[in-house]
């Protein structure tokens, strides 16, 4: 048995932003950080996959986790699979394992929408960084004509702290970072799904 640290994910809370994932871009090709973890209250441009908006109410959760990865080690698709099931576990501590995956990056209880899941990579410096933008409905479900939602709070009856969600995320994600450096995907799969 031996100790080591862990990769520490610094949190930044925003008030408001266009996007999550568009604070943990800039802060990339600036050169300024490569991995944390950034949580907004608010979101004014909040993206889903293939162009998509996400609507973004207040008292929500939205965030994203960015660090560097190797991706002739783990191809970007098992990292579909892989955070949509770490939230999965995470989000079903307030559903009695209801949370089902509705692929390739949504969460769904009983067929409506509770958090969508955005993946990006960007270039810098000759290195991979990955960005995961989570938006979940923690307090409140968007309206909308396209699908149907839900919200935590509605689901488990009582009101979601944001920031018990946050640490838990950030938990995990720091020792999968550390296992990425380790070990190859069969471990991770089984590890963490």
């Amino acid at each position: 048995k031996f100790n080591y640290k862990l990769m520490n994910l610094k949190i930044m809370k925003f008030k408001n932003v266009n996007s999550t994932n568009d604070i943990a871009i800039k802060l990339i090709q600036k050169g300024k950080l490569f991995s944390g973890l950034v949580v907004s209250k608010k979101q004014k441009k909040g993206r889903g996959t293939m162009g998509k908006k996400w609507i973004s109410i207040k008292g929500n959760l939205f965030l994203s986790i960015f660090f560097k990865v190797d991706l002739k080690k783990i191809k970007i698709e098992n990292f579909l699979v892989l955070n949509a099931n770490i939230i999965k576990k995470i989000l079903n501590h307030y559903s009695k394992n209801m949370i089902k995956i509705k692929k390739p990056n949504d969460l769904i209880f009983k067929k409506r929408k509770i958090c969508g899941i955005l993946q990006e990579i960007v270039n810098y410096k000759k290195n991979k960084y990955l960005i995961i933008g989570i938006g979940i409905n923690t307090n409140s479900s968007p309206k909308s004509e396209i699908f149907f939602s839900t919200s935590l709070k509605e689901i488990s009856g009582v009101s979601i702290k944001n920031l018990k969600i946050v640490r838990e995320i950030k938990i995990i994600y720091e020792k999968l970072i550390d296992d990425l450096k380790n070990y190859n995907f069969a471990f991770i799969k089984k590890k963490y799904i």
